[in-house]
């Protein structure tokens, strides 16, 4: 986010550079500095990259790295996505971060304080809630879930938590700045697990809490909720979901350009607080997905709850990953 002059009723459009190749304009970006977390693949990664595409530098968190393993073996890794932002137009850091880590989220504030000395955007995207879901189904009743479970989504928003007053008082001073926690609710409608449920909406509920305390300080804070989204997890079993009922509705690039026209936007801090989703802000914008579609907002119909799909996918991308273990193993 970078400084503004006095709100004119031109102001309340975000400046924009010439159309990309498809079609979006990105907005002026080139003095914000950011991080996006759990950037090494999925919604994390097309975030940063449409930052990237808009100017911005953005510090690329992830566990995922060409020093260690990956994520659930699944592609993508920080050094990919920042050198892609860069590629962009914007500039890429690599970070290798565990968020459930005080130590890792010490580390990355204090990076970003030497190479920076500030911050305009955070993007709270990481969350480890999907992890192991082949082990135990994701929509099973509460009292035949093991704790494990629960502990991933608690300690995916205790990781919120921690990197938000870590690397919020690199705002303070200029008195402005972002806050994005990225996640899905629907209303009061249950998502079919019960600490999935309960976690999603204290996302929720923690932006809208930031966004109190910080309200005299001129950061804004609020929660932003993609679509169905394509991510690298869909892709391991793409084949067998494009035609179903569990069929995504938009990129990760998607949910990044709603975030970039947020960060642009001098008037966002009207949004404080609020829950925003994807869809809605494309048709408020203008802007579309990287195919030329404007998917509107997801909502869950119907009978079969958000967990449940999530279960469905998890047990497809399981097996597709086992028969393709046991192909390497007999070429």
């Amino acid at each position: 986010m970078s400084e503004t002059a006095p709100e004119t009723a031109a102001d309340s459009v975000p400046a924009h550079d010439a159309a990309g190749p498809e079609g979006w304009q990105p907005p002026r970006l080139a003095d914000t500095v950011a991080v996006v977390t759990g950037a090494s693949r999925g919604v994390g990664r097309g975030i940063a990259l449409a930052l990237g595409a808009a100017g911005a530098t953005v510090y690329v968190t992830g566990r995922s790295s060409r020093t260690g393993e990956r994520t659930e073996g699944l592609p993508g890794t920080v050094e990919d996505v920042a050198e892609e932002i860069t590629a962009r137009g914007g500039t890429g850091v690599a970070v290798r971060c565990d968020h459930t880590s005080g130590a890792d989220n010490q580390a990355l504030a204090d990076r970003v304080r030497e190479g920076h000395g500030r911050l305009d955007l955070l993007v709270n995207n990481a969350w480890a809630g999907y992890e192991r879901s082949a082990e135990v189904r994701f929509d099973a009743p509460f009292w035949q879930q093991p704790m494990w479970r629960y502990d991933l989504c608690a300690a995916s928003l205790r990781a919120q938590y921690d990197v938000t007053r870590l690397l919020v008082p690199l705002m303070l001073p200029a008195d402005r700045g972002l806050v994005i926690g990225i996640g899905f609710t629907d209303g009061d409608t249950y998502l079919g697990q019960a600490a999935y449920d309960v976690f999603k909406h204290g996302s929720d509920r923690l932006n809208r809490a930031f966004a109190a305390d910080l309200r005299k300080h001129g950061v804004t804070a609020l929660a932003l909720h993609p679509g169905f989204v394509r991510t690298e997890r869909v892709e391991a079993a793409w084949e067998a979901l494009s035609s179903g009922p569990a069929a995504v509705l938009h990129s990760v690039e998607y949910v990044g350009r709603a975030v970039a026209e947020l960060a642009a936007d001098p008037r966002v801090s009207e949004r404080a607080g609020t829950v925003l989703t994807t869809g809605d802000l494309a048709a408020e914008y203008g802007f579309d997905d990287i195919d030329g579609r404007r998917p509107p907002a997801f909502r869950l119909e119907g009978r079969m709850t958000l967990a449940t799909r999530m279960d469905r996918l998890n047990r497809v991308v399981a097996a597709a990953n086992a028969t393709g273990a046991t192909a390497g193993k007999n070429t």
